[in-house]
C-alpha cells in the first residue's frame, strides 16, 4: 500500500516533509532497513539525518506512524538513504514489534533488545551522569520495556536454547550489562519450566527481577565492580551491600509499571544473595523463606558467571557447570530449583574434574580466573525430591501466600 504515502517518502520528502522536523529535545536512534516492520501499521515514526554537517544534525520525518510499508519500499529506502531513525520516545513500540518482523533471526532480534535494555541500564550505572529518582524510574520502565520484547522472542525456548543463544550475542566491556541481561534470559526461561502455563505478566516480573538483581552496585564504586581479580575484605565488605542498596533504591522510589508487582522485585534484589543453608547475605534467610524469584535468579546468576565467555577467562561447559554448581545445591542453591534445571539443560552432569567454588564466590563480579579449588571425589546426591516435581511446578509466584494460608 504505497498510495499518498508512498508520494511523501519518494516525491516530496524534500518539500512538504522537510518541514516535519526533530521535535524540541527529542533524541534519536538508528535502526537496520531489514528490521522495519512491513505489510502491517508501522507503530512509530521514521526519520532521516538531512544534515550533511556533522555537527549540526537535521532530523525529517519521511514516513508517520500508522503507515504501512512494504519490502518495495524498504529497497528504496535503502538506495535513497544511509540510516533511518526513530525517536527515542518510541523505543518501547520498535522493541515490540521486533516480534511480527519476518524472516529475521531471534539472535538479531535479541541482540537488539540486548542493546536496548544496555542503553538503558547505562543511563543508571554510567557515574557520569547525574542520578535521579525521576531517572530511576524513567530506566526501570525502559528496562520492563526491554523484557517485555525478550518475553515475546523466547517464551518458548527451554534453558539449553537460551544458553545457545547468548553464546551467539556479542558482549561488552561491562560485566554487570550483559550478565544482568543473561540472568533475565534464563529466569524467563526457568520460571517457564515451572509455571508451563504461566501468563505474559509473570514471565515479565521474573525477568525484570534477573534484568535488575543488581541494581544497587550503581552505589558501589566502579573499579569495585568491574575488578576482574580477587577482591579484598574491605572491598568484599563493600560488594555485600549491594542487595540493600538496591531494596533502598526501589524502596525509596514511585515506580508506576503497570502490570509489575515491584514488592515481588524488591525481594529479588534484596534476596538473591542469600543461600539456602541460611549462610548468605544480607538478612540470612534460610529455604523457602527466600522468594522463589530470588532462588531462581540465584541459581541463573551462578550458571551464567560460569558458562559465558568472556575475555578474562574460558568458559565451562553446560556440563562442567552444573558439575560444579551441583557441589553448592543445599548450600548456596535450592535442591529442587536445581533438579529442574539441570534436567533442562543436560543429562548428563560433569564432575570428573573435582572442583568447586569456594562459598564467598561472587557470580555478579567480573573473574580473570575462576578460583575453583579440588576437592576429595564423593558420591553425589541425585535424588532432589523427584516425587515432588509435579506439585513445584505450581507453585505460586509469591512463596509468602502459603504461609498466609497456614496462618
Amino acid at each position: 500500500m504505497r498510495g499518498e504515502f508512498a508520494d511523501i517518502v519518494y516525491d516530496k520528502c524534500r518539500g512538504i516533509m522537510s518541514e516535519i522536523l526533530r521535535p524540541k529535545n527529542t533524541s534519536f536512534f538508528s535502526v537496520g532497513f531489514d528490521l522495519i516492520l512491513v505489510e502491517k501499521s508501522l507503530p512509530y515514526d521514521l526519520y532521516v539525518n538531512s544534515s550533511t554537517n556533522e555537527a549540526k544534525e537535521k532530523f525529517v520525518r519521511i514516513f508517520p506512524m500508522n503507515g504501512i510499508l512494504n519490502s518495495e519500499d524498504i529497497t528504496t529506502f535503502k538506495k535513497k538513504y544511509h540510516q533511518l531513525y526513530i525517536p527515542e520516545t518510541q523505543r518501547d513500540m520498535y522493541l515490540r514489534s521486533l516480534v511480527d518482523c519476518s524472516g529475521v533471526a531471534d539472535t538479531l532480534k535479541t541482540e537488539i533488545i540486548k542493546d536496548s535494555a544496555i542503553h538503558y541500564l547505562d543511563t543508571i550505572f554510567d557515574p557520569t551522569k547525574e542520578f535521579s529518582n525521576e531517572v530511576l524510574t524513567e530506566t526501570i520502565s525502559g528496562c520492563r520495556d526491554s523484557v517485555e520484547s525478550m518475553v515475546d522472542v523466547i517464551k518458548d525456548y527451554d534453558v539449553k536454547q537460551v544458553q545457545s543463544l547468548i553464546g551467539d550475542l556479542s558482549f561488552h566491556d561491562f560485566y554487570t550489562y550483559d550478565h544482568s541481561i543473561n540472568v533475565s534470559m534464563y529466569c524467563i526461561s526457568m520460571f517457564k519450566i515451572l509455571r508451563p502455563n504461566a501468563a505474559r505478566e509473570e514471565m515479565v516480573l521474573a525477568g525484570l527481577g534477573g534484568l535488575l538483581h543488581d541494581l544497587g552496585k550503581i552505589k558501589i564504586p566502579t573499579h569495585i565492580i568491574n575488578n576482574a581479580g580477587k577482591l579484598d575484605d574491605e572491598q568484599f565488605t563493600i560488594i555485600k551491600k549491594h542487595p540493600k542498596f538496591g531494596f533502598d533504591l526501589l524502596e525509596g522510589s514511585e515506580i508506576d509499571c503497570p502490570g509489575v508487582d515491584f514488592s515481588i522485585v524488591k525481594r529479588i534484589v534484596h534476596e538473591h544473595h542469600e543461600n539456602f543453608d541460611g549462610t548468605g547475605y544480607p538478612a540470612g534467610l534460610k529455604g523457602n523463606d527466600i522468594h522463589l524469584l530470588a532462588r531462581v535468579t540465584a541459581i541463573a546468576d551462578f550458571f551464567d558467571a560460569i558458562t559465558t565467555k568472556r575475555s578474562y577467562h574460558e568458559a565451562l561447559t553446560p556440563e562442567e557447570a552444573l558439575g560444579v554448581m551441583s557441589r553448592s545445591v543445599g548450600k548456596k542453591i535450592d535442591p529442587k530449583l536445581f533438579e529442574l534445571f539441570s534436567n533442562n539443560i543436560s543429562k548428563v552432569v560433569d564432575r570428573a574434574h573435582n572442583k568447586e567454588l569456594p562459598s564467598d564466590f561472587d557470580p555478579c563480579q567480573p573473574h580473570d580466573v575462576l578460583p575453583f579449588r579440588q576437592v576429595a571425589a564423593k558420591k553425589q546426591q541425585t535424588d532432589f525430591f523427584k516425587k515432588e516435581e509435579q506439585n513445584f511446578g505450581k507453585v505460586a509466584v509469591d512463596d509468602g501466600a502459603k504461609k498466609k494460608k497456614a496462618s
